[in-house]
């Protein structure tokens, strides 16, 4: 006897607004125990998708999907013999049509938040004002700055640590960038307590996806924000492909608390990295594995390998051998102005040593990482200071820990990219 459940997820979302093909992880559980289970499946979103078949035996079953933002759809569905089942997941909608992504990973209200009638509080702070000296005066509200081709040493420890420790009165846009910084006016979408900004491999974009700012680029890219008070140094993790970068900046903070979100608007990666953030790295997998040999086939799209990469190390606990530990090498090596590739390597290679010298080599990698600079990734931050605090007796390993510890404490460990608090700036 068989049977079928056709599974999609109906966020309520506006479809025009999310990644084509996005995805999420769910399971498919037998009501009664007798019948098959489907654990850590993909679920495909919106009502055009194709739903995704999973053959089970005739009974009762519950299907749920647990989305990056970690809400939790659940339905009952009656398998029948010989026939497919739909099964229609929904939730609450999308507080704006310009908002869906931003709400399929979490990082704001649903829709009654922001159309119940109450008032968003207006900041009485500095904090509705960019900060940041343009020509002798501050930016516009609403505003940001984006770094495209900031100076090699700016993401550096000893670099971000002097901005987030020691204010200053000059601005930090034209503390870190080689070249001219640019305001970026916020997109007319939305609510202006939740603005948007969109950036394309080579800078700004507009609602359309069509460049606005044109100029140099460097390794890494930034944005600064203000907010309440506190300035934020944004890593851009640009360029990712064709795929677009969207910050969020949020006056009434998002759901996990996070002030400022970035995300990636790809459509497997994107969510994959939301699970990643919150710790889900079982429901991350199931969406990276399937794509391994586009991350790692030909290395044309890195920070996407270098995510599927962290995904990939981080839920596999055995140390048995990988199909995919040779890329780790080639992360490392192929490119030195990337701390994560030398950070991931120490990981596995932490996990798998048992000699003394393998276990040297892990700490030769901990320490080359640190002087590549800060890890673009903020789970690099993170299994940076817990891999130096394996040599708490190494001198040269305790400067370093100190340095990654103390600049963790101004990060957003909540959010998938670096994103450094500079309280206390000085206008």
């Amino acid at each position: 006897m068989t049977a079928a459940l056709s599974v999609t997820v109906a966020l309520s979302l506006h479809e025009a607004d999310l990644a084509d093909g996005a995805r999420v992880v769910g399971n498919i559980y037998s009501a009664d125990g007798s019948g098959a289970t489907h654990r850590n499946v993909v679920f495909p979103c919106g009502t055009s998708a194709e739903p995704a078949r999973y053959e089970v035996t005739p009974g009762p079953y519950v299907v749920s999907a647990t989305l990056p933002s970690g809400v939790v759809l659940s339905k009952d569905a009656e398998a029948t013999e010989g026939a497919d089942t739909p099964v229609t997941l929904r939730t609450a909608p999308s507080p704006y049509e310009s908002h869906s992504w931003q709400y399929l990973m979490g990082n704001i209200e649903p829709y009654g938040a922001y159309h119940d009638g109450e008032k968003i509080p207006v900041p009485r702070s500095q904090g509705s004002r960019s900060g940041v000296w343009d020509k002798g005066g501050l930016i516009p509200p609403g505003h940001a700055v984006w770094i495209g081709d900031p100076k090699p040493t700016s993401w550096h420890f000893t670099s971000m640590l002097t901005l987030a420790e020691s204010p200053g009165r000059q601005p930090v846009a034209l503390g870190i960038a080689r070249s001219a910084p640019h305001s970026v006016a916020s997109l007319e979408l939305g609510d202006s307590a939740a603005r948007l900004y969109r950036f394309g491999p080579h800078g700004p974009v507009d609602e359309q996806g069509k460049p606005t700012l044109g100029g140099p680029t460097g390794h890494r890219q930034f944005l600064v924000v203000s907010l309440a008070g506190t300035e934020y140094l944004v890593t851009l993790p640009a360029p990712w492909d064709s795929a677009q970068i969207e910050v969020l900046v949020n006056e009434r903070q998002s759901p996990t608390g996070s002030a400022v979100s970035v995300t990636v608007r790809d459509s497997r990666v994107g969510p994959a990295l939301a699970y990643m953030a919150r710790g889900a790295f079982d429901a991350a997998a199931a969406l990276v594995r399937d794509i391994e040999e586009l991350l790692y086939g030909r290395m044309e799209n890195t920070l996407a390998a270098v995510a599927g990469a962290y995904i990939l190390v981080g839920s596999e606990l055995t140390e048995r051998p990988q199909r995919w530990d040779p890329w780790l090498d080639q992360l490392r090596e192929g490119f030195d102005w990337l701390s994560d590739g030398s950070v991931l390597w120490a990981m596995r290679h932490l996990r798998r040593a048992h000699t003394e010298k393998e276990h040297l080599a892990a700490r030769d990698a901990l320490i080359e990482a640190c002087d590549r600079g800060v890890p673009l990734f903020t789970l690099g931050l993170s299994r940076l200071v817990h891999g130096l605090s394996e040599f708490p007796d190494d001198p040269v390993c305790a400067r370093r820990l100190d340095q990654a510890r103390r600049l963790s404490w101004h990060v957003d460990n909540r959010e998938p990219f670096v994103i450094v608090a500079l309280r206390g700036r000085q206008q």
